[in-house]
């Protein structure tokens, strides 16, 4: 999809309304602006903070000793028992 925009005498570029609704953009999403050779590349913030590891990795809350792979798998089948 390509449509056509212009840049404001503030600077300001507007995201075409089709384009805003299909990513749900509200008024006061942030945006990280990126360069990118001769192009710019805008990405939501919120979505950039969701693919950082330790995001991620945080929510699960666990504070313990560090589980091998198969504690992880015996705990993940022994739950997986309990909701049969």
């Amino acid at each position: 999809m390509s449509q056509t925009t212009k840049l404001s005498t503030k600077g300001q570029v507007v995201l075409p309304k089709s384009l805003r609704a299909t990513h749900r953009w509200e008024p006061g999403t942030e945006f990280i602006v990126r360069e990118q050779g001769t192009s710019i590349l805008l990405t939501p913030k919120s979505a950039t903070a969701s693919r950082d590891w330790d995001n991620l990795i945080g929510c699960a809350g666990y504070t313990g000793r560090r589980k091998s792979l198969k504690e992880m798998d015996e705990a993940v089948a022994a739950e997986a028992r309990r909701r049969k």
